[in-house]
């Protein structure tokens, strides 16, 4: 008797050799043009070419799937702050280097920087509010303690450093955020920074 051939996603249920990149992959494509409500495991397996049980092995649900991404994409931003960071320099042109890479990945990562900060407030698992708290330490803590390393120096007012990096971090995601709105261009917010980062640490105020 000749067997029946079976499905396409039954014939090949991993075709993929790293089936947990491959959805994440294709997750942030998703993301990017299609926002997290558009989200779904099974229409992810589909896509793929796999078995619609298949993304279960890796992410029991779509949230877990949206902690991966946020996780994997703060990974990504302590990368971009780690290669840019260089402590030999003065406090202005480190931290403007420092702005350029957080705008940098903000400018490319639009999508993906709104799901990190929203998924950090309500992580699916106590193991993965962990990762996130550590993962949360490689970037806005980075931002932190350059200011504590400022405030040392005798370059920083006083002040809990926590709460000035609030105040930092405001400033470039809300600058950022131009850019998603369409109010400024990515080329003009990069070519602002050096300028954003002056005022920032100087004020408005003529002195």
């Amino acid at each position: 008797m000749v067997s029946m051939p079976s499905s396409p996603t039954e014939s090949r249920p991993y075709h993929h050799g790293d089936l947990r990149s491959a959805l994440l992959a294709t997750a942030e494509r998703t993301l990017r043009v299609k926002g997290p409500t558009a989200l779904s495991l099974r229409e992810l397996a589909r896509e793929i070419g796999v078995s619609h049980a298949a993304p279960g092995r890796h992410f029991k649900d779509k949230q877990s799937l949206l902690d991966a991404l946020a996780l994997t994409g703060f990974d990504r931003l302590a990368e971009a702050l780690e290669s840019a960071d260089d402590p030999a320099l003065p406090l202005e042109p480190r931290l403007t280097t420092l702005a350029r890479a957080y705008l940098g990945f903000a400018l490319d990562n639009a999508a993906l920087l709104e799901l990190m900060y929203a998924r950090k407030h309500a992580p699916a698992t106590p193991d993965v509010a962990h990762r996130m708290a550590a993962a949360i330490d490689r970037t806005v803590g980075a931002l932190e303690r350059l200011i504590a390393d400022g405030q040392r120096r005798g370059e920083i007012v006083e002040g809990e450093p926590a709460r000035l990096t609030l105040f930092l971090g405001s400033t470039l995601h809300g600058y950022a955020s131009f850019a998603a709105n369409e109010m400024l261009t990515p080329e003009a917010v990069l070519a602002g920074v050096a300028d954003l980062v002056h005022h920032t640490l100087h004020g408005l105020i003529r002195h």
